[in-house]
């Protein structure tokens, strides 16, 4: 990358940290309207991508059910190793899935999911259901976190190979299609 890239993925990250920021004050009020702030795009030029429609099937909330830590190192869409520690789960009516602590500089909770609609309708590498080293994130309700489905998304490799992208381990590969979020 040249500069000039450096500063586009500051924005960019800062752009996606207000809009979060955004999403999160209208979610407990409007969860269609917040849906619909998720989808907009501001870079002039993008017709942007497709979801599927919003479904209130799909949001979830679950308090972390803990686990020993354990270092874990999850493979990537290069082939390589990002590490994690992955320290709890959530117990959805859909799976259970884990929780990871990004074990790297900036930190970070990451859930990455895999479903039965990866390879087909959704990128085969599986989706983020949240991220907040990229400030991607619903938030909390008491002690349970926001895990809307709807708001899921294909990582940065999907669209660009120079990205290396963390991909759902194997405890998070749900059975069930989960049709909300994006797709192809």
């Amino acid at each position: 990358m040249n500069a000039e890239d450096y500063v586009t993925l500051l924005d960019w990250r800062r752009r996606v940290a207000d809009l979060y920021s955004d999403v999160r004050e209208r979610l407990p009020f409007d969860a269609p309207a917040a849906h619909a702030r998720w989808l907009q795009s501001e870079r002039a030029g993008f017709r942007g991508l497709p979801y599927y429609g919003y479904d209130p099937r799909f949001a979830k909330r679950a308090r972390i059910r803990p686990l020993p830590e354990e270092r874990y190192d999850v493979g990537t869409s290069t082939g390589g190793v990002i590490p994690f520690v992955r320290f709890g789960a959530v117990d959805l009516d859909v799976g259970s899935l884990e929780v990871f602590w990004l074990d790297a500089y900036s930190g970070g909770v990451f859930l990455p999911f895999r479903d039965a609609t990866a390879g087909t309708t959704t990128y085969g590498g599986g989706r983020y259901l949240l991220d907040t080293a990229k400030s991607a994130d619903l938030g909390a309700s008491g002690e349970e976190l926001v895990l809307d489905f709807n708001f899921s998304y294909h990582p940065s490799c999907r669209y660009d190979p120079k990205w290396v992208c963390p991909l759902a381990p194997l405890g998070n590969r749900l059975q069930v299609a989960i049709e909300a979020g994006e797709r192809m």
